[in-house]
């Protein structure tokens, strides 16, 4: 069996040495590179099968990160990693596109745990993230049962609402609409926040499930 190749992203060079070392035993895990930033990490994206990212990185990086790959790299799969289990410091970083957290406390048995499973597009998650997710999941089909005569409700969104919403169901975050569309970031976050206010939902996430249902229905 081929090695999962593994790229490890942290902003401390220190930690990952010390992941890299702690993961060498591993017969079926192979650390190809480390890097501090993004601009090191997307030289090394393509050749890895699992990419481990600290949320802790400088400038939403672990976010860039994530996007970079579920944008360019469908192969990829990504780790966010040291956050707690409360499902509001994790959630964004779900949307965002990671395939697991791994949690500070976890061991490093967790972490090759979280990597086979991860590799092999299996979830593993803790008992508490899990339930979390499933209420979500519930309360995501109560948002399309709800919707009943979304086409009105989208219409009142100006066109320039609709565009950054139909952007923000391509998966782009806020600056890479900014820089789309030749706006601030400020702007893009104000249109947002009215979008969101306008379709009465309560995430970017509900906003681009529920332009796809109003899709089917035009």
């Amino acid at each position: 069996m081929d090695k999962i190749n593994v790229l490890v992203v942290n902003e401390v060079q220190f930690v990952c040495d010390v992941i890299s070392r702690a993961l060498e035993d591993e017969p079926e895990i192979d650390v190809i590179a480390s890097a501090t930033t993004l601009e090191e990490a997307v030289k090394y994206i393509e050749k890895s099968d699992v990419v481990l990212v600290s949320t802790k990185l400088s400038e939403n990086g672990a976010l860039n990160i994530m996007e970079t790959i579920s944008q360019q790299y469908e192969d990829t799969k990504v780790l966010a990693m040291g956050l707690s289990e409360r499902y509001q410091q994790i959630e964004k970083y779900i949307e965002a596109g990671a395939d697991g957290i791994v949690h500070k406390d976890d061991s490093v048995d967790d972490l090759i745990d979280h990597i086979h499973a991860s590799f092999s597009e299996k979830a593993y998650l803790s008992p508490k993230v899990a339930y979390k997710l499933m209420t979500k999941v519930a309360e995501f089909a109560q948002l399309l049962e709800d919707i009943e005569v979304g086409v009105d409700e989208i219409s009142q969104l100006t066109p320039r609402e609709r565009e950054i919403l139909e952007l923000v169901g391509q998966g782009l975050s806020n600056q890479e609409i900014a820089d789309k569309l030749f706006i601030e970031l400020g702007t893009v976050k104000n249109h947002v926040h009215s979008i969101l206010k306008k379709l009465n939902v309560n995430s970017r996430v509900d906003a681009a499930a529920y332009l796809a249902v109003v899709k089917t229905r035009e």
